[in-house]
């Protein structure tokens, strides 16, 4: 890959710094855009460019893609903030990013989506990226659109629950799903960049049901595994208010994670990252920066 150049989108999130670090790692040229380059400091590279965009205005992407071969785009926002919408984000800075491309002669495009988001249209949050995965499979390019089933990060709801000495569960918590960690993800990408696959879902080496997940949170603070399971119903009746009497900006999370959370979302096994360790290094971190914000008192 080292004839070709990457552009990459979403480069200050999640998904997107452990992408970086697996682009250079493989002496991939690469160009990152960030509202805020000043992010990616730290990832000083000779065949890093960093860029400063706001994805938002189709204007700010003139002549930055030129000779790049393929896109590589983790745009999107889970809570809506800073004005901005599902819509905005999503689907319109997507959409300019991906006309910028066919302008400049990209040869390719990948689109990191979520699990089941072309089944699940009607949740505010897969509405604008499946309205882009629409426009991306009609655009001419080369295109693969990743659908990873939930990424480690996700699963803090658990541990903020667990530091709270409860973890609730609807139904049995018999559902079953396999997050994966997002190095994990970003060398299945990577790996993958010189093939051909519109399409495919992924996930991580554990399945798990979601009573073991709560019990791992648990474990991770030192406690004794405590589970409190909630009627379906309320469930059912949670969704149907939310809509109702909050704005897009609170439901959407809420109305994303009560729907997937109720069914098994099990996709082919990848990576060497457990749910496990990971939850033992967030609360080692959370109780160090904790200490160490108690010494400078």
């Amino acid at each position: 890959m080292q004839n070709h150049k990457i552009l990459l989108a979403g480069a200050t999130g999640y998904l997107g710094k452990h992408l970086l670090e697996a682009l250079l790692a493989n002496q991939i040229p690469t160009i990152a855009l960030a509202r805020n380059p000043d992010a990616l400091e730290s990832y000083a590279h000779a065949l890093l460019q960093t860029t400063r965009v706001e994805l938002t205005q189709a204007g700010s992407l003139e002549g930055i893609l030129k000779g790049v071969s393929t896109v590589i785009s983790t745009v999107g926002i889970t809570r809506q903030k800073d004005g901005l919408t599902y819509m905005d984000v999503d689907y319109q800075a997507n959409k300019n990013l991906l006309d910028a491309a066919k302008k400049a002669g990209v040869k390719k495009f990948i689109y990191v989506s979520a699990i089941a988001g072309d089944a699940n249209r009607h949740l505010k949050i897969f509405e604008a990226k499946e309205k882009f995965v629409d426009c991306l499979k009609a655009s001419g390019l080369q295109y693969t659109v990743v659908r990873p089933n939930g990424f480690f990060s996700d699963m803090k709801d658990f541990l903020n629950m667990a530091k709270g000495g409860t973890i609730y569960l609807f139904g049995k918590g018999k559902q079953q799903l396999n997050p994966i960690h997002g190095a994990d993800l970003a060398n299945a990408i990577v790996a993958q960049l010189p093939n051909a696959i519109n399409e495919y879902t992924i996930g991580g080496p554990d399945v798990l049901r979601l009573q073991q997940i709560g019990n791992l949170a648990m474990r991770a603070w030192g406690k004794q595994p405590k589970i409190v399971y909630l009627p379906d119903w309320i469930r059912r009746f949670l969704l149907k208010s939310i809509r109702i009497f909050t704005s897009v900006k609170t439901y959407g999370p809420i109305e994303f994670f009560l729907t997937l959370m109720a069914e098994d979302h099990i996709a082919p096994s990848y990576g060497t990252h457990h749910l496990k360790d990971f939850f033992r290094q967030e609360v080692k971190q959370i109780r160090q920066h904790k200490h160490q914000g108690s010494r400078t008192k």
